[in-house]
C-alpha cells in the first residue's frame, strides 16, 4: 500500500470561488467531484498497512497544537536561530523525536502558527504586539520531510506580516505539496482514493456572536460566511455542507484564553454547535495550555492541544502537552470512528529550558501528571460528558 495517498486541493475555493459552487451555498452537491480531477496525489513510501481483525483499514489520523518556528524580524527578538545553529542549520532538528510517529500514520495535522516569509512589513495594528513570528519560506521542508501533510492557518499570527507574508506562506505551503485549510478555504486528504476527509479551521478568539463582522482579516471570511448574522450561525453552515460531501470532517478551532487549563463557554458551545451540524471531530489550541477532552454526542472534542513547538519563550511556566491521534476503520466506502489515544509530550527534550525539541513521555509521573490536568474535577466541571478515562495506547 502508499502509506500516505495525498489527494488534495486548497479548499472548496477550487471547486468554484470559495466553499461554494452555487450562489447560496458555500459547498454544493450538484455535481459529483473526483478529487483527482482537481487536485494532486502525492505517494510516499511504502510501509504495512494497518487492518482492523474483520480486514477493514485502520485510517490514523494525528493532531499536534501550536507549531511556531522562527523569529520576529520585525523586533528583533529571534530565540530559534541560535539553536538552528546549533542543529548545523537543520530546521529538522525540531522533529526528531516525533518523525517516526508522524511517518507512521496517514495523516498528520498541526497548528501552523506563524509565516513563512522574508517580509519585514507588519500591519499597524500588529505592530505593538509583543509577539510576531516569521521564517523563510524553505522552511517548509520541515513539513514534508517529517510526515506532516496538512496544517491549519486559522490562528492569531498567520496574518503577523499582513497579506503578503500570508500569501507567501499559502505558496511555500502549496510549492511544498502541504494541504491546509483556513476559515474561507477547505483541506481535502484523500485516503486510497476513496474516502476524503475534509478539514475546516476557524480562529474564534474575539469573533463570536456579530463581532466577527467587524474583527477579521482581509479575505479571511467568503462573502457568503459573512452574511450569516453570527459567527457560530456561519461555522455551523459551512460544517452541514462539508458534511454532506465528504466522509470524515474534521473541524479546527482557535479558541480559549491563554494559559487556563479549562474551556470557555464559548469554546464549549461552539464545539457542541460543531458537533450537531456534522463534525466527527473537533480540535482545539490557543490556551498554551491542555484542556480536557469531552465526549458530545458521539463525538470527541479536544479543547485544547497545548503547544507543541513553540519558540515564542525560551522557558515557558508549563512545558507539557499532548498529541491526539484517531483511527477510523475503513471499509469500502463505509467510514467509522474506531478509538483514540493521547500521546503525552514536553515541548522540549530539556527540562529546564525550551530548545523546541518536542519529547515523548513514556509511563511515569510525567504522564500521570498530564492525565490528572485533563481530568481534574475543576477543569471539567462544565463538561458533564468529559473524558476521565485517557487511554495512552489504541484499545
Amino acid at each position: 500500500m502508499l502509506r500516505k495517498t495525498l489527494g488534495f486541493f486548497f479548499g472548496l475555493v477550487l471547486l468554484l470561488t470559495s466553499f461554494s459552487f452555487a450562489e447560496e451555498t458555500y459547498f454544493s452537491v450538484e455535481d459529483e467531484v473526483d478529487i483527482n480531477d482537481l487536485g494532486m496525489i502525492v505517494e510516499e513510501e511504502t510501509v504495512r498497512e494497518k487492518k482492523d481483525s474483520d480486514g477493514a483499514f485502520l485510517m490514523t489520523l494525528t493532531f499536534t497544537g501550536d507549531f511556531t518556528i522562527g523569529g520576529d524580524n520585525y523586533h528583533h527578538k529571534d530565540l530559534f536561530t541560535p539553536e538552528l545553529k546549533k542543529h548545523d542549520n537543520d530546521i529538522n532538528f525540531v522533529m526528531q523525536n516525533v518523525k517516526d510517529l508522524f511517518m507512521d500514520d496517514d495523516l498528520t495535522v498541526l497548528n501552523f502558527e506563524g509565516t513563512l516569509t522574508d517580509t519585514k512589513f507588519v500591519p499597524n495594528k500588529k505592530k505593538e504586539n509583543e509577539f510576531l513570528f516569521n521564517i523563510t519560506p524553505s522552511a517548509v521542508s520541515v513539513l514534508p520531510d517529517n510526515g506532516v501533510e496538512a496544517v491549519s492557518l486559522a490562528n492569531n499570527h498567520v496574518f503577523d506580516h499582513g497579506t503578503e507574508g500570508f500569501t507567501d506562506t499559502v505558496s511555500a505551503l502549496d510549492g511544498a505539496g502541504v494541504i491546509y485549510s483556513t476559515a474561507s478555504q477547505a483541506g481535502i486528504y484523500s485516503y486510497k482514493d476513496q474516502i476524503q476527509v475534509a478539514m475546516l479551521s476557524y480562529l474564534c478568539i474575539d469573533r463570536y456572536g456579530s463581532s466577527f463582522k467587524r474583527h477579521h482579516e482581509e479575505g479571511e471570511f467568503t462573502d457568503e460566511f459573512l452574511q450569516h448574522d453570527t459567527f457560530e450561525e456561519a461555522v455551523q453552515a459551512d460544517i452541514r455542507k462539508a458534511r454532506d460531501l465528504y466522509d470524515v470532517v474534521i473541524v479546527s478551532f482557535h479558541w480559549g484564553n491563554e494559559k487556563s487549563y479549562s474551556p470557555t463557554d464559548n469554546q464549549i458551545n461552539l464545539g457542541h454547535l460543531a458537533v450537531d451540524a456534522g463534525a466527527d471531530l473537533v480540535i482545539g489550541h490557543h490556551p498554551h495550555r491542555i484542556q480536557p477532552i469531552e465526549y458530545y454526542n458521539g463525538k470527541y472534542i479536544c479543547y485544547s492541544l497545548g503547544n507543541f513547538c513553540f519558540a515564542g519563550h525560551n522557558k515557558p511556566s508549563d512545558m507539557s502537552a499532548i498529541i491526539f491521534q484517531a483511527r477510523f476503520r475503513v471499509k469500502d466506502t463505509n467510514v467509522a470512528f474506531k478509538d483514540f489515544r493521547i500521546v503525552p509530550i514536553r515541548i522540549s527534550s530539556k527540562k529546564d529550558q525550551n530548545d523546541f525539541i518536542p519529547y515523548i513521555f513514556g509511563n511515569g509521573h510525567e504522564t500521570d501528571a498530564i492525565v490528572t490536568v485533563l481530568t481534574d474535577s475543576n477543569n471539567t466541571k462544565k463538561l458533564p460528558d468529559a473524558v476521565t478515562d485517557i487511554p495512552l495506547e489504541f484499545r
